[in-house]
């Protein structure tokens, strides 16, 4: 680690990182120190603590008591919090970069890319903080009024995965500070140091707006244990948590046993359908950036490519030209577009999947072996491009790596049916100029994801609009559009303003 990264991270009086963050107080925590490495070099970061049990049970006490005061404070005042934090984000915007990158080896532009996320939703919240509207029903009964309003709903958890380790809680906590809600936050292990970064601004802005709460943000680092200790505690009314499926439906479960919200980011398998009227040089670069970005490691990475079999030869050169000019290498040279898996793990799960892809009947037309970074280690592959006769089973599985499996298709209704196939359901594209083509993949007869694009590629969602999936996807939705609605809670007031009391439905009971 640089000294400009240090000087990001708290102050713990000692040569690791503090495993638990409430507030300004930090503590190295009850569990096993342990030292998370760079995907980068395979070298270790930092010494890092973990959190016990009894660290989250301390975390969430704080932020309920933070709660019960921070959601009286005037929605557009809590926006104000945001708007500082937002401000110091703009000024600390490349060394938060050059943190994720070390963490989650992120090439330069998609880290920087990711700290604008947090500054986009920023702005967003608080817009959002003067916008927290309700309805004004009108009544059956003369004389009376019906009113929706949105209240505060408690202390809200997050979980996040390595690959936008900033982003997604940032998405959740800036709209739940708005909301009302304070944050206890687990990151992934693999991005500790990034957690504590992010945290430590939010820290240093509430401590400089004066007169905040002091739990509005809490961050407790550990493995599946602290994740178990979040979901299971009745304090937090709603926990958010982006991962694998496998992990999403412990915890849906978990939470659900005590009737707790749950919003959840799972697994993608992303599809995209390119049609005879395409545009291939659009197609081409929307095909690219969505199957390797990220070394493949999104939830919205391309996987499945859908191709008429009049155009597929064409662009299937074309992807291959693509392929074998990509820079693969250090994520912190500014001219590498590839970094590395996250880690060995990782790599072993690609060549799997090529294996399975293979033994089903597939032919891998470029990539898949690995790369030799040079001095230090890291998994550096080169992206693959699959074709395939059909959508065998290894296709129904989401790899997260770059793996591209590209299957020609006659009809667009038989794509569609082929795309819709998985049990994943996040984001989808087509590719096409014919109004119809677009207008059906957009319909009732449609994708079936949550997130569904026409002339682009499946990554880079805005902030703007709801993100998230539907079937195994879990069915969450974050960041913009009326996503903040989940962090809080719904009243109905009925409100009489006159001198008699007619019952609802005509009922008439006893005499007046």
């Amino acid at each position: 680690m640089t000294p400009a990264q240090r000087d990001l991270l708290p102050a713990s009086g000692g040569s690791a990182a503090p495993g638990v963050a409430i507030g300004g107080d930090y503590a190295a925590g009850g569990g096993e120190r342990f030292s998370p490495v760079s995907p980068i070099d395979g070298a270790a970061t930092m010494p890092v603590g973990q959190a016990d049990r009894s660290d989250v049970g301390r975390a969430i006490a704080a932020a309920h008591e933070s709660f019960l005061a921070w959601r009286s404070r005037p929605a557009p005042a809590r926006g104000e919090l945001v708007y500082e934090i937002g401000r110091r984000v703009r000024e600390q915007k490349k060394q938060l970069a050059e943190l994720i990158t070390l963490e989650a080896g992120k090439i330069v532009a998609e880290a920087e890319g990711e700290v604008q996320e947090w500054i986009d939703i920023c702005d967003f919240a608080v817009g959002l903080s003067r916008q927290l509207y309700g309805n004004t029903i009108a009544s059956e009964r003369p004389d009376h009024q019906l009113i929706e309003s949105w209240r505060p709903l408690g202390a809200v958890g997050v979980i996040s995965a390595f690959n936008f380790p900033c982003a997604v809680w940032a998405w959740n906590t800036m709209v739940a500070l708005v909301c009302g809600d304070p944050v206890v936050w687990k990151p992934s292990e693999q991005t500790p140091l990034t957690a504590l970064a992010c945290h430590k601004v939010l820290v240093e802005a509430a401590e400089a707006l004066g007169d905040c709460p002091p739990a509005l943000s809490s961050v407790v680092i550990g493995a599946k244990e602290v994740g178990q200790a979040l979901a299971e505690d009745p304090r937090l009314p709603l926990v958010s948590a982006t991962g694998s499926v496998p992990m999403g439906r412990a915890v849906a479960q978990v939470v659900g046993g005590r009737l707790g919200r749950c919003l959840l980011e799972l697994g993608g398998n992303n599809g995209m359908i390119v049609t005879p009227s395409a545009d291939l040089k659009l197609a081409e670069r929307a095909i690219v950036f969505g199957a390797v970005g990220t070394c493949g490691q999104r939830c919205t990475s391309l996987r499945r490519l859908f191709v008429h079999k009049s155009i597929s030869a064409k662009l299937v050169d074309r992807l291959k030209g693509a392929y074998q000019g990509l820079p693969i290498g250090d994520p912190r040279d500014a001219s590498t577009l590839i970094g590395p898996l996250v880690n060995q793990r990782s790599a072993g799960q690609m060549q799997a999947a090529l294996q399975q892809a293979k033994d089903e009947g597939g032919e891998v037309l470029c990539g898949g072996d690995a790369v030799d970074p040079g001095a230090g280690g890291g998994c550096y592959v080169k992206p693959a491009i699959v074709r395939m006769p059909e959508q065998s089973s290894v296709m129904h599985a989401e790899t997260f790596a770059p793996i591209l499996y590209v299957v020609e298709y006659d009809q667009l209704d038989e794509a569609i049916a082929l795309h819709n196939a998985v049990p994943q359901g996040l984001s989808s594209s087509i590719l096409t100029t014919d109004v119809r083509e677009a207008h059906t993949f957009l319909g009732p007869d449609g994708s079936d994801c949550g997130l569904v694009g026409v002339n682009i590629g499946t990554s880079g969602a805005e902030i703007g609009g709801a993100f998230g999936g539907e079937k195994e996807t879990g069915g969450g939705r974050e960041s913009g559009s009326d996503a903040w609605r989940q962090y809080m809670r719904r009243s109905t007031a009925t409100i009489n303003y006159g001198s008699e009391l007619p019952l609802s439905q005509g009922i008439k009971f006893g005499s007046d």
